[in-house]
């Protein structure tokens, strides 16, 4: 399963995990004896701007010879355009990103990559890296806080401080390698991102929105919003996924992540170990956004059926083809799906449903709302969603649905009243001559 070239070695590996440990596989997998299982990698040795030796890994290569070419046009990158320590902040990000690319997730990269790209370069590109200063930086963040984006909206907070964040990676990088002394992007202050609080589509706002097309910018379903939803697609072929992500709250690349062997129906549980993210070579299984995010997701008896009955069509669809480690939710073909489609096939089905616009992601915002007004507790709700810290849960959430806050208004209410009652009557029987 592995062979060598030259100075680099390819081989093929997959997500699957054990069932116990919850830990890689590697290559005692034994699917991997399937030729269509898992995807190749290569593995290359180059040599840092200090004459440390370091290996570079890269994955997600549908064939060996794929994986033999990218890795024979990256060392050719890296020996074309060598890196001292009187390089352009140019050279040192292009030296950078393909080093840093194998700590990091294939999305992080792509942002970083695109960072690097769009916005550092063209600014910042032909200062001299050890000449970089904290005016430079500045400048930089001023300027592109000017620009405007495809849609002819500002530059957000949010994407300021994510350029940022990668313009501070790289330079960390360049001072653990004794390139320069301090980083010039440390400290630099920026507008806070304006935190955006899911609202709800009440019938006011449904009204506003059918009069003058103004809309929250995160909103959420009513229950009768999101059953009507559900009632209009339950002849679509990804019903069953359009419902997990509603009730559960599964995140998009999570739900196309979802194989077969994650659901344990004596349990009535399934397990996120894995998501499927868009690359340059294709769609590429990692593992979830966080260690919080691999959760277990507890199943009513209705879901249970439902995923069931999308088991046997698609054995029937797939028929030999089909197999324990397949992916739940694929295409007509048995192809994965790319999680920007189904944000597009969302959108088409939202339109055509007449129903108050939302984004996929605000079905997931729509879960949690959902799980509070039942009664959850944000505990719950924290581990349903796979947050990393409960302050999260409770900022994004408990402003979402009013009713949440009368019922504890209500409650406080009773509590006090309960006990004026009380004390009157202690009061009322102390008193002489009653």
């Amino acid at each position: 399963m592995a062979r060598i070239q030259d100075h680099h070695v390819v081989y093929r590996r997959c997500g699957c995990t054990d069932a116990v440990t919850g830990k890689r596989l590697g290559n005692r997998c034994a699917w991997l004896a399937d030729p269509t299982h898992g995807s190749w990698y290569f593995a290359v040795q180059v040599t840092d701007v200090s004459g440390r030796r370091q290996r570079l890994r890269r994955g997600g290569f549908p064939t060996a010879d794929a994986a033999q070419q990218a890795a024979r046009d990256l060392t050719q990158s890296l020996e074309a355009a060598p890196v001292t320590c009187y390089c352009t902040v140019a050279q040192w990000l292009r030296y950078w990103l393909p080093v840093v690319e194998q700590r990091i997730r294939p999305t992080t990269y792509k942002a970083y990559r695109d960072h690097v790209r769009l916005f550092l370069i063209p600014h910042l590109g032909l200062i001299p890296l050890r000449g970089l200063s904290r005016r430079h930086v500045v400048r930089m963040f001023t300027a592109v806080a000017r620009r405007r984006t495809r849609y002819g909206k500002p530059i957000s907070a949010a994407t300021l401080e994510r350029i940022r964040a990668t313009l501070r990676a790289a330079l960390n990088e360049a001072v653990r390698e004794d390139v320069i002394r301090d980083n010039p992007a440390r400290g630099l202050r920026l507008p806070s991102p304006r935190h955006v609080h899911p609202m709800v589509w009440t019938p006011r706002r449904v009204a506003a929105w059918r009069r003058t097309g103004e809309r929250p910018a995160v909103a959420v379903w009513t229950v009768e919003q999101l059953t009507e939803f559900l009632a209009f697609v339950r002849d679509d072929r990804l019903f069953v996924l359009w419902w997990l992500i509603a009730l559960r709250g599964l995140r998009r690349a999570e739900v196309v992540g979802l194989r077969w062997i994650d659901l344990d129906t004596d349990r009535r549980e399934l397990t996120i170990t894995c998501q499927l993210v868009h690359t340059d070579h294709g769609l590429f299984p990692c593992p979830p956004k966080s260690a919080s995010s691999q959760r277990g997701i507890a199943l009513d008896l209705d879901t249970l059926r439902l995923l069931h009955s999308h088991e046997g069509v698609q054995r029937g669809e797939l028929s030999t083809g089909w197999s324990p480690s397949a992916p739940m939710f694929t295409r007509e073909n048995g192809e994965a799906i790319d999680p920007d489609y189904l944000s597009y096939r969302f959108h088409k089905l939202v339109l055509a449903s007449g129903l108050p616009p939302v984004r996929l992601h605000d079905l997931r915002h729509g879960a949690a709302t959902l799980a509070l007004a039942a009664g959850a507790d944000l505990r719950v709700v924290q581990g349903l969603l796979g947050h990393a810290s409960i302050v999260l849960t409770a900022d994004t959430y408990t402003s979402v649905l009013p009713q949440l806050y009368h019922e504890s208004a209500r409650a406080t209410a009773r509590l006090v009243l309960k006990a004026a009652r009380k004390t009157a009557r202690k009061v009322n029987n102390a008193r002489p001559g009653t």
